[in-house]
């Protein structure tokens, strides 16, 4: 599995060099948590918080690391990237090495002003066979 996340993620930036996009080398910093997983038994039994940086390649596409920090099972080191749509509509995939698993995603930012964004994310985790809601806020450093 993180032979096939790893292979996949080269891919992915390999193709990320060809897309005539305007380069904006801007970072963004988020963190944030899971409102619902299917995994949850009952509210506030178990936390799991995620915190990444992303770092745009061009202006649509970035590649980021981070970590998701879960209460009851074990924290991992997350690899991923995400493709815009528009200026708020996104897609991601991440490899969670740890967990070993793959998380694919979509999301929603919402710009709250030039740096700040708040940020409803979907996301499969392909392995356990789980989905997971997560609100969070995101600072972009120019």
């Amino acid at each position: 599995m993180l032979k096939r996340t790893i292979t996949s993620l080269i891919l992915i930036l390999a193709a990320a060099h060809f897309i005539n996009a305007q380069s904006s080398n801007d970072i963004m910093v988020s963190g944030g948590f899971d409102l619902i997983k299917t995994d949850y038994d009952k509210a506030f039994a178990k936390a799991q918080l995620g915190f990444e940086a992303n770092y745009f390649v061009v202006r649509h596409f970035s590649v980021g690391a981070g970590v998701d920090i879960w209460g009851k099972q074990r924290n991992s080191f997350v690899m991923g990237m995400r493709w815009y749509a528009n200026d708020n509509i996104f897609v991601r995939f991440r490899g969670l090495i740890g967990a070993n698993d793959a998380a694919i995603g979509a999301g929603y930012s919402k710009a709250i002003n030039k740096d700040w964004r708040v940020d409803g994310i979907g996301d499969f985790y392909v392995d356990a066979g789980q989905f997971g809601l997560r609100l969070g806020v995101s600072y972009i450093i120019h």
